[in-house]
């Protein structure tokens, strides 16, 4: 079915922002949180930057998102360039690539929760059209994006936290995974749930999990602007 023009530019404008927002600032996080464990790598790349241009990866932040809208997607997701950490300059390595990891996410939590504030603020005065809808998305898109990279998947932000927690030996195992991260990532949120489609069957694991702490999430994000 064909989407009406105007419609489809109006999803782009509300949609920019955010995405380019969400992306960036996660990864000027981690270089901040890694500048400020003891890692200047990121700073000295200029990456401890609000600056979208220095994060900017050309597919990640602008053509996969536009290929998701174009495909009427039922949530945005994108990257920015990674920020690269040397962990034998970090301070406390095991302690400190936990809170680098974490930083990403808490940005995206930070965002959401400014977003939603501007957001209710606007509502109570009966405001409504562009604002409010990239407020709406801004709040969406990074509590979406902020579960995700929380989940103990490698390459996500949540493998680093787990290999900080977890008893050294599994740790270890889970470290040997990294490198394959990707193809693990893949294989989990395109290949099964594909698969379980052409069965009738649901195996979109992450998508279920995502799901059960986002939803959660948001109504106690609405109940404390309530």
């Amino acid at each position: 079915m064909n989407r009406d023009p105007s419609d489809f530019l109006f999803d782009v404008s509300v949609w920019a922002l955010p995405v380019l927002l969400a992306v960036t600032l996660h990864e000027a996080a981690h270089a901040w949180a890694a500048s400020r464990c003891g890692d200047d790598t990121g700073r000295l790349l200029g990456r401890v930057s609000l600056d979208p241009r220095r994060h900017i990866d050309p597919f990640g932040t602008i053509l996969l998102p536009g290929i998701l809208l174009l495909m009427n997607a039922p949530f945005l997701f994108g990257y920015a360039r990674p920020v690269p950490v040397n962990p034998l300059r970090l301070r406390n390595p095991r302690r400190d690539m936990m809170l680098v990891a974490a930083a990403g996410p808490a940005s995206n939590l930070l965002q959401a929760v400014i977003a939603l504030a501007l957001l209710k603020i606007l509502v109570a005065f009966d405001a409504t059209g562009w604002f409010t809808a990239t407020l709406a998305r801004a709040v969406a898109l990074n509590v979406a994006l902020a579960v995700f990279n929380l989940l103990p998947v490698p390459p996500l932000d949540g493998a680093h936290i787990a290999i900080g927690l977890l008893p050294r030996d599994l740790s270890r195992s889970m470290r040997t995974l990294m490198p394959h991260g990707m193809v693990i990532l893949i294989g989990l949120v395109v290949v099964l749930p594909t698969i379980g489609h052409q069965l009738g069957l649901d195996f979109d694991i992450l998508g279920q999990l995502m799901r059960s702490i986002a939803q959660p999430l948001m109504d106690g994000l609405n109940w404390l602007f309530d």
